[in-house]
């Protein structure tokens, strides 16, 4: 496994990395995947649980023997059952949403995928999406997914967003732009 710690840091990103070990080394990565899924599916579903993860008021044992029915509720068991058992008795349950992202993350570096964010003024078509994913890739060098989402007030073009790097090419900012050079120009 390379090394993409420091890639993902703090409590999120530890525990996802120590989960992620554990799941390459079972050959069980994707499995782990669609648990921890599952598992965020109840705390979104339920206000309560929602409760339990978030405050501080219930104890250790209260979360635990919580944590314990759910899973077995929920038949999670196995290596995604006992890393929760392991982060409620750690008192961590509040960075639990965190963890199962930085565990996506981590499973989407290791096999170098990576995730663009693509605001755009109208929804793409299949084959735009298609084309977008495959100018990407080659820029990149890796497999791209899209995370799309449309907004209006771009008026036309598109915000495609990597990691750090963003390219904008919206209606709404090259006539900004235009109307900041016509500021300077009067």
């Amino acid at each position: 496994m390379a090394d993409n710690s420091h890639l993902i840091s703090g409590v999120a990103g530890r525990y996802a990395s120590s989960l992620y070990e554990l799941a390459a080394d079972a050959k069980s990565v994707d499995a782990v995947a669609k648990d921890l899924d599952r598992f965020q599916a109840m705390i979104d579903g339920s206000t309560d649980l929602q409760r339990l993860v978030k405050s501080p008021v219930f104890s250790a044992d209260d979360q635990s023997r919580s944590i314990v029915a759910l899973i077995g509720k929920a038949g999670i068991s196995g290596l995604v059952g006992n890393f929760l058992k392991v982060v409620a008795q750690n008192r961590r349950l509040f960075a639990l949403p965190a963890i199962i992202q930085a565990y996506h993350e981590t499973v989407a570096q290791e096999r170098g995928e990576v995730t663009a964010d693509v605001k755009s003024a109208h929804a793409l078509s299949a084959a735009q999406e298609k084309e977008l994913m495959a100018a990407l890739s080659g820029v990149t060098g890796k497999t791209v997914t899209l995370d799309v989402t449309v907004d209006a007030s771009l008026l036309g073009g598109l915000i495609v967003k990597i990691g750090s790097r963003q390219v904008d090419t919206s209606l709404r900012t090259k006539l900004s732009t235009l109307k900041h050079t016509l500021k300077e120009v009067g």
